[in-house]
């Protein structure tokens, strides 16, 4: 057995304990994202006109678009790293850090570079008024100089995480978000700045965060002992091997976006109530899956320390613990939803219409919780042992077999249909990421 001494695969309460203890900063570390939101949406929705909070608004979702599509840069990274700590291989350790920070280099190098024609094709596509478009541009010239220090983040993140190193990953989110939120108040309450002082927080709290990341890495260092080796940076097979990995992330990164676009523009046309219900109703997606997500990168770290330690005993282990707590959480979410879900509403909206709909909308929110956290789960278990492929794969199948079909021929549900497609994509994504980890890459494993 080559896991690390620390690590009892005989003692039930022990991974238990383990999965949480990773787990629960990681939830915390989300939760703090979204205050980060909320508070980015309040400061610009008390400025005087409604064009400043379109502009952040259009300006945040072409940044989200931009991140979420290179978050490969953290899953890749923190499955690699899991997988050298399982083989207690500390040069690679070291070797998966330098590649992932040059890859994020490179690719903020040329985001910056492209940067206007990036807000030239996102405005022509969203087609906001002359006012809001001109706050938007504002706000990205000035964000979009963050994005060395976002992405490079991102791998650092990804770094601590496949180390199970959680506290760091804790310390360096909460210390983004914190500066970010505190210079919110500063810049744009305070010196009245505007949406260009959201923009500049967010850069500031980017290098902030960066700073500490690198300190932290630093000290952390001292436990893998070795030599930087830069000729894995000039090694064609070393990059083929970290390219391919993130490749499939990020396709399968993009078909996700893609889902919530189209289910977006779909919405938009059904009228403005629907659009302002389903904007509530993914708030209470997004709120669960603030919770699983936790889990599943607590799954990432520990299933990709079974794979480089090649025990394939602790990893079914680990892979049923991770779908239980998951199940379970998922489960009180919908029990949540189910008794306290009107009462929910009235706190988020007061206009009547957009409350009647949302009753009608109740049930879809109690089965998103329970019909989402497999595909959440198995993300995570995927990404620890970089089983990169059938990720996109499996998404391929659930969106182009399952989710686009299923809207087609529930159209005449309206807004329920679109809820439909959308609930059967989130069970299509779990049932076949589970069939191909039974059938396919477990069979397959060479230990």
């Amino acid at each position: 057995m080559l896991l690390p001494s620390f690590v009892n695969v005989d003692n039930k309460t022990s991974l238990n304990r383990r999965f949480w203890g990773l787990a629960v900063p990681l939830i915390l570390s989300n939760i703090s994202v979204a205050l980060l939101g909320l508070v980015d949406t309040g400061v610009t929705g008390h400025l005087d006109g409604a064009h400043f909070l379109g502009g952040v608004a259009i300006g945040g979702t072409v940044f989200s678009f931009l991140y979420w599509g290179f978050n490969f840069l953290r899953m890749g990274t923190s499955g690699l790293c899991a997988q050298a700590l399982g083989r207690q291989d500390n040069q690679a350790m070291r070797s998966v850090l330098l590649q992932a920070i040059a890859l994020a280099v490179v690719i903020s190098a040329l985001l910056v570079a492209l940067q206007q024609p990036i807000i030239d094709l996102a405005l022509a596509l969203i087609a906001p008024s002359e006012a809001v478009a001109q706050q938007a541009r504002g706000y990205f010239a000035i964000r979009i100089w963050a994005t060395p220090a976002a992405l490079c983040n991102f791998a650092m993140l990804g770094w601590f995480v496949g180390q199970q190193n959680v506290r760091a990953s804790l310390y360096l989110l909460l210390l983004i978000n914190s500066v970010n939120i505190l210079l919110d108040f500063w810049l744009v309450v305070g010196l009245g700045w505007g949406v260009e002082g959201v923009a500049l927080a967010s850069v500031i709290a980017e290098f902030a965060g960066l700073s500490l990341a690198l300190m932290l890495a630093s000290t952390r260092l001292k436990r893998y002992p070795g030599q930087w080796d830069w000729s894995v940076l000039r090694n064609r097979s070393a990059i083929a091997a970290l390219l391919q990995t993130h490749q499939h992330l990020f396709v399968r990164t993009l078909l996700l976006l893609g889902v919530f676009t189209f289910f977006t523009a779909q919405a938009a046309r059904l009228g403005d109530a629907v659009i302002a219900a389903n904007a509530v109703m993914m708030n209470f997606y997004l709120l669960a899956s603030f919770a699983l997500d936790g889990l599943a990168h607590a799954a990432e770290a520990l299933v990709g320390e079974a794979v480089g330690g090649k025990n394939g005993a602790y990893l079914r282990r680990v892979i049923r613990v991770a779908l239980f707590w998951g199940v379970l959480v998922s489960a009180l979410f919908a029990i949540a939803y189910l008794a306290g879900g009107r009462w929910l509403y009235q706190l988020m909206t007061d206009l009547s219409q957009v409350r009647d709909l949302l009753v009608l909308l109740l049930p879809w929110a109690v089965l998103l919780p329970i019909t989402s956290v497999h595909g959440f789960i198995y993300d995570g278990i995927y990404t620890g042992g970089t089983w990169t492929r059938q990720m996109r794969s499996t998404m391929f199948f659930s969106v182009f077999l399952v989710y686009l079909p299923c809207w087609y021929l529930t159209q005449s549900m309206a807004v329920h249909g679109l809820w439909l497609a959308f609930v059967l994509f989130n069970i299509s994504r779990g049932v076949t990421m589970s069939w191909v980890m039974r059938r396919r890459i477990l069979p397959a494993l060479e230990f």
